[in-house]
C-alpha cells in the first residue's frame, strides 16, 4: 500500500489480546501508517511493538470510558480517519455503551470503513482500493428511494 492512512484501533477488555495479536500480526503494513488508539489499547500495543522492535506511530487518546471512543468518533468527522478497527466486546454490557454506539455510527455517516472482527479487518487492510488513484467512494446518501 503506498497511500499513507490513519488507522483507529480500539478494543474492548476482553478483545485487547485479539487486538495486540491481530496488530503484531500485521505490524509490517500497520508501521507504514499512523495509529490512532484508545488510551489502554494504545498502550498495549506500543508495548507489544517495543518488545518485538517494531517502529511505528502510536497515538493515543483517552480511554475508552473516559472519552478515546468519542474522541476518535470526532477524528472520524473531521476525516481525520481512513479505516477504524473496532473489536467490540458483544458478550459483556458496557458502561460507555453511548460512546461506543456514536463512534459507529459516525464511521457509517462518514462513510469510514469500520472492521468489527479480525477477518474483516484483515480484507480492509489487504483492498486493493487504497492504492487505486482515482477510486473516491460514492458519499452516502439520505434520501428516499423513489420508483422510477
Amino acid at each position: 500500500m503506498n497511500k499513507r492512512l490513519t488507522i483507529a484501533l480500539v478494543a474492548h477488555d476482553q478483545r485487547k489480546a485479539d487486538m495486540v495479536e491481530w496488530a503484531v500480526f500485521n505490524a509490517d503494513m500497520l508501521s507504514q501508517h499512523q495509529l490512532v488508539c484508545t488510551g489502554t489499547t494504545g498502550s498495549l500495543i506500543q508495548q507489544a511493538f517495543a518488545e518485538k522492535d517494531i517502529h511505528a506511530e502510536v497515538i493515543c487518546m483517552h480511554s475508552g470510558p473516559l472519552g478515546g471512543d468519542a474522541e476518535i468518533a470526532a477524528m472520524v468527522v473531521r476525516h481525520e480517519i481512513n479505516l477504524a478497527v473496532f473489536l467490540i466486546d458483544d458478550l459483556n454490557p458496557q458502561p460507555h455503551e453511548a460512546d461506543i454506539q456514536m463512534l459507529l455510527r459516525q464511521c457509517r455517516v462518514h462513510n469510514v470503513p469500520i472492521a468489527c472482527n479480525r477477518y474483516s479487518a484483515d480484507l480492509m487492510i489487504t483492498s486493493g482500493l487504497w492504492d487505486v488513484e482515482h477510486y473516491t467512494p460514492s458519499t452516502p446518501r439520505y434520501i428516499k428511494f423513489e420508483r422510477a
